[in-house]
């Protein structure tokens, strides 16, 4: 039996080109966003820290410490510069 869970990460803006695709199916044994963000973070040498962005999961906004389920859609998102 595994203890893997697959989600549906969406990354935005500067993640989305640092990574080369907007969205992902992973299938991952993390359980927490900090610890996915973590793997995502060394995969795909983004420049942005847990403190720079936001996370969600299932749309709605949620903290780095929150425990994700199978199928559940997470997705990262930078600050957004504008004016």
């Amino acid at each position: 039996m595994s203890n893997n869970l697959t989600v549906t990460v969406l990354y935005f803006a500067s993640l989305a080109e640092q990574a080369g695709i907007d969205e992902e199916i992973l299938t991952t044994s993390h359980y927490y966003l900090n610890d996915i963000y973590s793997y995502l973070l060394d995969k795909y040498d983004f420049n942005l820290t847990q403190d720079e962005l936001a996370v969600a999961v299932n749309h709605q906004i949620a903290n780095w410490q929150t425990k994700v389920s199978n199928g559940d859609i997470i997705a990262f998102i930078p600050p957004v510069a504008g004016g």
